[in-house]
């Protein structure tokens, strides 16, 4: 522990090229093997001769999904106030953040299991399905609830070790979670026929076995005894301040997910093949995350660290070197998707109706990574100086801009109306953060 304070306190002089992609490209390599899994879950539960169970394990997967993500605050949140601490130099400090994360995860994920009836019901009234499909997604869902502390609690986890830059440990738990999920897939579903519950368990046993490493990762924290210091832990005014910063994340990220369920719902406005056009366009946006996350949070660490260590200059240096890597790296997404995305689209979609309406739009995807790049980065770049109500107002502006060009846009342009007004979204909240980037600076020291 002593070890990476020194390097984070020193941080001072050092923010290099060289150090950016040392954070930025394992967080891109661990972002890789995301669609990866859900892929193999896919095919290993096809290989049953009968849709119910696919639908069953997405249905499922999506559900939980959707209520993990909202949890993403907890990562957010920790991976700002662990490198601010540790820019300080605090090291007590630093361990009590693993601890709290650690609290947190867990008690949400207990939460979970207590009001699993609840959210299931929730899920099946807003997400309607065949009496097959919904019996069979609710055995998977029931099986997954019990690992949901552990899933929350890798959230903290990971928020952790990416303050610290310590990105690889981030690449070997994702690595490790999806490869013992892959070897299960295939042992249970394949070989014992265990069908969707199959899928189920080996979600639940990766979850866990991966709560496990990232324990182990951690373990210099334990070896300190601030990871146990509860009158530190439980102080009143840093528990205060993680609540806020936690709170004002998750309302921005609620406000997030509304927009894109409005824009998955109002594309089915314009009949199934669009709809179905606009999902396989989706896949291009999510691409984009993957991609330029590395350097988003490359941002949040060495931001974090800068803004701790009341440096401005370095925090300014943290800001524009990283996002200037992730500047270059949308150029090339963009003109990559312009060249090869009709062979995507036919690789994604073998309908010839979906493929010819998903190249009508693609020009939308190609100017995606343009429209993308502010918003990811001064999400960084602000989560790094835990500037969470900047956060939260200039989400809340830009989801009611978002909708006023919903307003505006999609009677007379249709989809084309559906898809400007996201990248409006997208704008409006690269633009509103943009102005409020003085005043972070303002707040170092």
């Amino acid at each position: 522990m002593g070890r990476v304070l020194a390097e984070s306190a020193g941080v001072a002089d050092a923010i290099s090229h060289k150090r950016i992609l040392k954070i930025a490209l394992p967080i891109m390599l661990a972002n890789v093997t995301v669609p990866i899994l859900g892929a193999v879950d896919t095919g290993v539960v096809g290989q049953i001769p009968e849709a119910a169970p696919i639908a069953a394990v997405g249905v499922g997967a999506i559900v939980l999904s959707a209520i993990y993500w909202i949890f993403g605050f907890l990562r957010m949140g920790t991976t700002g106030l662990t490198a601010q601490a540790a820019g300080e130099g605090n090291g007590p400090e630093v361990v009590a953040l693993l601890t709290r994360a650690l609290m947190i995860g867990c008690a949400g994920g207990m939460l979970m299991i207590v009001l699993q009836r609840l959210i299931f019901a929730g899920a099946f009234w807003v997400t309607p399905a065949s009496a097959e499909v919904e019996g069979l997604a609710r055995s998977y869902m029931a099986i997954r609830i019990w690992s949901a502390p552990a899933a929350i609690a890798l959230y903290g986890i990971s928020g952790w070790l990416i303050a610290q830059e310590r990105t690889r440990g981030v690449l070997m738990l994702q690595l490790w979670i999806n490869g013992v999920n892959v070897v299960l897939d295939l042992l249970f579903v394949l070989q014992l026929g265990w069908g969707v519950e199959g899928v189920a368990f080996a979600t639940f046993i990766a979850e866990w076995s991966g709560l496990a490493m990232g324990l182990w990762l951690c373990r210099g924290a334990f070896r300190s005894p601030g990871w146990k210091d509860w009158a530190r832990v439980f102080d009143r005014v840093r528990l205060r301040r993680m609540a806020v910063v936690n709170g004002d994340i998750m309302v921005r990220s609620l406000l997030l997910q509304t927009i894109f369920v409005s824009f998955l719902l109002l594309g089915g406005r314009f009949g199934d093949v669009t709809l179905a056009a606009n999902q396989v366009l989706l896949q291009f946006l999510h691409i984009t995350g993957y991609a330029l996350d590395g350097y988003a949070f490359a941002a949040e660490a060495l931001v974090g660290q800068a803004f701790g260590a009341g440096r401005r200059g370095l925090l300014r240096r943290a800001a524009v070197r990283s996002s200037a890597w992730a500047t270059g790296t949308a150029v090339l997404l963009a003109i990559g998707f312009a060249v090869l995305g009709p062979w995507l689209i036919g690789v994604m979609a073998k309908d010839a109706e979906v493929q010819a309406e998903a190249l009508h739009y693609l020009p939308w995807m190609i100017a995606g990574p343009i429209s993308f790049l502010g918003l990811i980065m001064f999400d960084g770049i602000f989560i790094g100086a835990t500037r969470s109500a900047d956060m939260r107002n200039m989400m809340i502006v830009s989801a009611l801009i978002y909708y006023a060009a919903l307003w505006l846009l999609l009677e007379p342009m249709g989809n084309h109306g559906l898809w400007l007004a996201l990248h409006i979204s997208f704008i409006a909240r690269g633009v509103t953060l943009g102005l409020r980037y003085p005043a972070l600076e303002r707040a170092v020291g």
